[in-house]
């Protein structure tokens, strides 16, 4: 504790002294095998470890409460913008960083394709599009010709701000602020404010629960949904488990039968 608070050429703010607490908890462990008197400092002092907060994720209502807003901004070709980008997240999962880096040629609309080239940890995916998302698109792309052109020289984006310039992901969360306010979704107490990230959490939780109601072996499918949003391995979606009370409420619900069945399967 001592060597933890002591400063040496700046001074301990409390996310220093937290980083060399977590160094005196992992010798202590190791130390504790060869000498199991030394003292393992207990987690509660100064833990720095993220614990990740429980994601917002939005109801049908919410969601299309969110489009109906979006339809609110101006000019209308902003509005337009916003309306399909949300309906995207919504409907695939991506990142936003991700839509907002999509160029035209990724897009096919006559197989219901988007292609997602080297994204996050330099993995690239394709992603199905629903028939109605793959019509929205489609109309989108006639409202963005009329402004910029069809032709990539233009904008080579597939999302165009009103200048006719490509969306900056950085400033994505003061529009969806306002867009949440007109849409009236709440913030909820422990909660981060509801942001445009949200809609990805949304997609994977709905997809685990759907999956869930109808039975099917969540963790046989986990993989597909791993691959899907581009997770760089499956710890990255099983976290939605324990962020998300009802996922988690199945899951045990399913170990808890399993388990039961097993107890009363007759012995040879």
């Amino acid at each position: 504790m001592e060597w933890a608070s002591s400063p040496i050429k700046v001074p301990v703010s409390d996310a220093l002294f937290a980083r060399r607490m977590d160094a005196v908890r992992v010798f202590a462990r190791f130390q504790h095998a060869l000498d199991p008197h030394t003292q393992v400092p207990p987690e509660r002092i100064r833990r720095r470890r993220y614990q990740p907060k429980e994601p917002n994720v939005f109801d049908e209502a919410q969601v299309v409460a969110l489009l109906t807003a979006a339809d609110t901004l101006t000019p209308r070709f902003r509005a337009a913008t916003w309306r399909t980008l949300i309906g995207l997240l919504s409907a695939t999962g991506m990142r936003p960083g991700e839509a907002c880096r999509l160029v035209l040629d990724d897009l096919d609309l006559v197989t219901g394709l988007v292609r997602v080239v080297d994204t996050k940890f330099g993995k690239s995916r394709l992603v199905f599009l629903h028939p109605s998302t793959v019509t929205v698109l489609g109309h989108y792309l006639k409202v963005r010709a009329d402004r910029v052109g069809s032709t990539a020289e233009a904008c080579p984006t597939l999302f165009v701000n009103s200048r006719g310039g490509a969306l900056d992901p950085d400033r994505l969360g003061v529009t969806f602020k306002q867009i949440v306010a007109a849409a009236g979704v709440p913030i909820r107490p422990g909660r981060r404010p509801p942001r445009l990230y949200d809609l990805r959490h949304t997609f994977a939780v709905t997809t685990m629960l759907t999956w869930y109601r109808e039975g099917r072996d969540v963790q046989e499918a986990m993989p597909l949904l791993t691959t899907w949003l581009g997770h760089a391995d499956p710890a990255s979606t099983y976290w939605y488990l324990h962020a998300v009370p009802e996922l988690l409420a199945h899951a045990t619900d399913r170990l808890e039968s399993r388990a039961a069945a097993a107890t009363t399967e007759p012995t040879s």
